[in-house]
C-alpha cells in the first residue's frame, strides 16, 4: 500500500450516503459535519484540532438522491490553492464529501463516481449499500457489479480505498423478527461482499457490523439509524486508528468527546417526528409490500422448521454474485 501523501497536502474524497454525508451530527444551519470530516482533521500533523472538521464540514440536512441536485455542489474542505482546511498551509489535508443522503450503489457509481475521479483523490471512502436493502429493486448481483468499478476504478488510479461493512437497518430499527430477518440477510450479503472486494483491493476496512457501539444508545441519534455526534466521533476514531497501524494518518485522533451538547429528550423526539420519519418512509415506502411478502414467508419457513433454507438460498446468491465477477475479469470470457 503506497503512502499518498509524503509530499504536499493529500486529498481525501468520501462517497457514500448519510451516514458519510454526516446526518446527525449537526453543526447548525441545517448543515451535518460527520465521521468523514472528523477523520480528514487528523490525516496529517498540524491539522485542525480534535472536534474540529475542515471548512465546509457538512452537506445538506435530507438532500436529494442525487449529487447534482444539491444546490450548494459537495462539500468541499479545500480553502484554495496552497492552502489545507480552514485556510491551513500546504501539507494539510483537503476534502471534499461527495455523499448524500438516500445514495444507492447504482448513485455512487453513476454520479459520485465520475466526480470523485476528477479529483483524482490520495485516500477516498466508499462507504455505501444500507439503502439498497431498504428498496424492492435489491440485487445482490447487481450490489456486487457496482461495488467493483468503484473500487476498481479507484485503485487503478492509484487511491488508498477506505471501506466497512454496516450492522443491518432491521436491528437498529428493532423491528420484529419476521420483519427484521430479511433485512439482515441482505446487509449480511452487502457485507459479505464489501469483505470480498475489500480483500480483493487491497482496502483498509473497518469491520463495523458487529460490536458494543451498536448496542450503545449513546452513540446513536434518535432515528436509530444514523449514529450521532459520539458515534460519527467513534467511526472517525476507528477509523483514523486503521490508517495509522498502515502510516497513513500522522495528524491527531479525533476526539472522543462531543463538541456539542446532547440532543435534549424532547429535540430528539421533535426531529424524529419531523425529520426522521419522512426520512425512513421515503427510503422504505416501495419496500413495505415487498417485505411483508418476506415476512409471511418467513413466517411460513419458521413454522416448518425451515428457516434455515433462506439462510442458504441468500448465501447462494452471494456467491454467484461474487462468481460473476471472478468470471467477468477473465481476459477469454464471452
Amino acid at each position: 500500500m503506497r503512502r499518498p501523501w509524503t509530499e504536499g497536502a493529500p486529498r481525501f474524497v468520501a462517497l457514500g450516503d448519510s451516514l458519510t454525508e454526516g446526518v446527525g451530527d449537526p453543526v447548525g444551519d441545517g448543515a451535518w459535519r460527520g465521521w468523514a470530516a472528523l477523520l480528514a482533521a487528523g490525516l496529517t500533523e498540524g491539522s485542525a484540532g480534535p472536534g474540529e472538521g475542515p471548512a465546509g464540514r457538512g452537506g445538506l440536512a435530507d438532500g436529494p438522491d442525487g449529487l447534482a441536485d444539491r444546490p450548494d455542489g459537495p462539500s468541499e474542505g479545500s480553502a484554495g490553492p496552497g492552502e489545507g482546511p480552514a485556510g491551513l498551509p500546504q501539507g494539510h489535508a483537503r476534502f471534499t464529501n461527495l455523499a448524500v443522503s438516500g445514495a444507492q450503489t447504482r448513485d455512487v457509481l453513476e454520479r459520485q463516481l465520475p466526480a470523485g475521479l476528477a479529483l483524482r483523490p490520495d485516500l477516498v471512502s466508499v462507504v455505501i449499500g444500507v439503502n439498497d436493502t431498504l428498496r424492492c429493486t435489491f440485487d445482490i448481483q447487481a450490489v456486487a457489479a457496482r461495488l467493483d468499478q468503484v473500487y476498481g476504478a479507484f485503485t487503478e488510479q492509484g487511491a488508498v480505498l477506505l471501506t466497512a461493512c454496516l450492522p443491518d437497518p432491521g436491528t437498529m430499527l428493532g423491528l420484529p423478527g419476521a420483519l427484521a430477518h430479511p433485512l439482515a440477510r441482505r446487509q449480511r450479503a452487502v457485507n459479505t461482499v464489501v469483505h470480498a472486494l475489500s480483500d480483493r483491493y487491497g482496502a483498509v476496512h473497518l469491520h463495523a457490523c458487529e460490536g458494543d457501539w451498536i448496542t450503545d444508545r449513546a452513540l446513536w441519534s434518535a432515528d436509530r439509524l444514523h449514529p450521532g455526534e459520539r458515534g460519527h466521533r467513534q467511526l472517525a476514531l476507528r477509523f483514523h486508528a486503521l490508517l495509522e497501524e498502515h502510516g497513513l494518518a500522522t495528524g491527531p485522533a479525533p476526539s472522543p468527546e462531543p463538541e456539542f451538547p446532547v440532543p435534549t429528550r424532547s429535540a430528539s423526539l421533535w426531529w424524529l417526528a419531523t425529520a426522521g420519519t419522512g426520512w425512513v418512509a421515503r427510503r422504505c415506502t416501495d419496500l413495505l409490500p415487498q417485505l411483508l411478502t418476506l415476512a409471511a414467508d418467513e413466517l411460513r419457513h419458521r413454522a416448518r422448521g425451515t428457516s434455515a433454507r433462506l439462510d442458504l438460498r441468500a448465501s447462494a446468491a452471494v456467491s454467484a454474485a461474487l462468481a460473476a465477477l471472478s468470471v467477468a475479469e477473465q481476459p477469454d470470457a464471452a
